[in-house]
């Protein structure tokens, strides 16, 4: 009785990622056939095409997808960086976004993936950013994060998936000393890379955290057009982002220095 409630189990997961990838799939090709992202801080930008990298294609096309950082967004834009570094780039909703949004800011982009490599570069062209601006490259270790040529005030990102220990190193935060970080934080892989994170960046710096939201709490409270025609299953199914648990973002930055100014006798 044990194994064959076993496989059904297995048979009813497997019945219901068709289901999902199904939905998904219809669901794709009417929400736009140009393949640009409707809605939030990357409204216009162009995909080359119906692919995304290790996270989901319909709410970068909506322009749900990480809607928690909108706000941040918008300030990273205001800021007027002078380098974006995105480390775990994919296919380059961000590497391009902020491209688009920060025509002054040069670009390097890394994934160890070469099919993320590849569209990100083709995203690049698509949306029109300079050759001269933007640099796509695979591996970035702690040597290579140490040695980009970031100038005055660089924003560096980082989603890689539990490395941020190894990669944000007592070093490599020191000789970045003058810029900028949003750091997707998975503890969920490792607990203690929260930890981590707040030891190295403790002095000199404030942490702003951000939470993501809940699968189901998308599904009710995300109120875009092209969703009213779905019930709250499909709206789950479409806005999923795949994470494993609630998790953080930290924006970390300069703590600003004050001057006190001193006494005459």
């Amino acid at each position: 009785m044990r194994i064959l409630t076993q496989f059904r189990r297995y048979f009813l997961r497997r019945k219901n990622r068709k289901n999902r990838r199904r939905i998904i799939a219809t669901a794709l090709q009417t929400l736009q056939p140009t393949q640009t992202v409707l809605h939030g801080p990357f409204k216009g930008m162009q995909y080359p095409e119906l692919d995304s990298v290790g996270s989901a294609l319909y709410p970068k096309l909506l322009g749900s997808y990480e809607y928690e950082l909108n706000g941040i967004v918008e300030q990273v834009v205001g800021n007027q960086y002078t380098e974006i570094v995105d480390i775990g780039c994919a296919e380059g909703y961000y590497a391009v976004g902020l491209a688009m949004r920060c025509p002054s800011a040069k670009v390097f982009a890394f994934d160890t993936n070469t099919r993320a490599i590849q569209l990100c570069r083709e995203m690049m062209q698509l949306n029109g950013i300079e050759a001269s601006r933007y640099a796509v490259n695979g591996y970035c270790d702690s040597n290579t994060l140490e040695n980009i040529p970031v100038s005055e005030r660089a924003l560096i990102i980082s989603d890689c998936e539990g490395y941020e220990k190894q990669l944000f190193t007592s070093s490599s935060v020191k000789k970045l000393d003058k810029h900028d970080f949003l750091i997707e934080v998975h503890d969920v892989f490792d607990i203690n890379v929260s930890t981590h994170l707040r030891s190295v960046f403790e002095s000199g710096y404030q942490i702003k955290v951000i939470q993501s939201i809940d699968d189901i709490f998308k599904a009710r409270d995300y109120n875009f057009p092209e969703l009213n025609s779905f019930n709250l299953e499909t709206r789950k199914v479409l806005l999923a982002e795949g994470r494993e648990a609630i998790m953080e973002w930290f924006y970390i930055t300069r703590k600003e220095v004050v001057n006190t100014p001193t006494r005459k006798k």
